[in-house]
């Protein structure tokens, strides 16, 4: 899968290229990462990507010019490695939330072309122009896009077909089917006075499943009861909850 990310602070992105699941997913060229600085394309001797705001107030806002040439010769690139359907998208607290449905559609993209503001924010008129899609990570502000950025490449690039050793953990995340993820132990059998749940050492492998899944509608309910409301129960799922009702009435 193709990214090229427009940033001011490419070095960042070695947390993405070099480490872990997404650093083993670039060994393997599952993916490639291009990082643009804008300053590339920026004029004058002091290669300037920001400038006051029109109106007055307070802080710089980057300017469209650069910005454009460098989601040009992103997109450029893309085509070299045959990537088509690659979005530009835009890291803005304006944006919609992030989340698993958005995740899920953009692991089926060739790519994306990723922008990272700073300042005060991006001139709009480069936003009108050149950004497909606006996208947050939730509702606090952050200093730049590089950490929202990271983000959402860590969680697409999870998700790609090879990029984890064990290709069915991503399937039993949190949100993956819009519940939470349930507790997890491993050794030793006894820590500080707690036990490992006895279903989980049974070695019954209906009991176990039944039991997660309980576990994680339980804890979805205490802890994001909305979510409860969206999510879709297979008949057996539905029964593991009947039983449980019956049993505690």
């Amino acid at each position: 899968m193709f990214f090229a990310v427009i940033t001011l602070f490419p070095e960042m992105f070695e947390a993405i290229t070099a480490y872990g699941i997404s650093g083993r997913a670039a060994k393997r060229d599952l993916i490639q990462i291009h990082c643009i600085n804008p300053r590339e394309f920026a004029e004058g001797n002091y290669k300037r990507v920001d400038e006051r705001p029109f109106g007055g107030g307070p802080g710089m806002v980057m300017m469209a010019e650069p910005l454009a040439k460098a989601i040009n010769r992103a997109k450029e690139l893309a085509a070299q490695a045959g990537a088509v359907h690659v979005p530009v998208v835009y890291m803005s607290p304006q944006g919609k939330t992030l989340n698993e449905p958005a995740v899920q559609e953009f692991v089926n993209y060739d790519g994306l072309i990723v922008l990272c503001g700073r300042y005060e924010g991006v001139d709009e008129r480069l936003i009108q122009k050149y950004v497909d899609q606006e996208w947050s990570i939730g509702d606090y502000v952050l200093s730049g896009g590089e950490l929202p950025a990271m983000v959402l490449l860590d969680s697409i690039i999870r998700r790609l077909p090879g990029a984890m050793s064990d290709e069915q953990s991503h399937v039993q995340d949190s949100f993956v089917d819009g519940l939470l993820d349930c507790p997890q132990y491993t050794k030793p059998d006894h820590f500080e006075g707690m036990d490992v749940p006895e279903v989980l050492k049974s070695g019954h492998h209906a009991n176990i499943e039944k039991w997660r899944f309980l576990q994680r509608y339980q804890r979805t309910l205490e802890r994001r009861p909305e979510l409860v409301e969206k999510v879709e129960l297979s008949k057996q799922q539905k029964k593991w909850l009947a039983d449980l009702q019956g049993h505690n009435k």
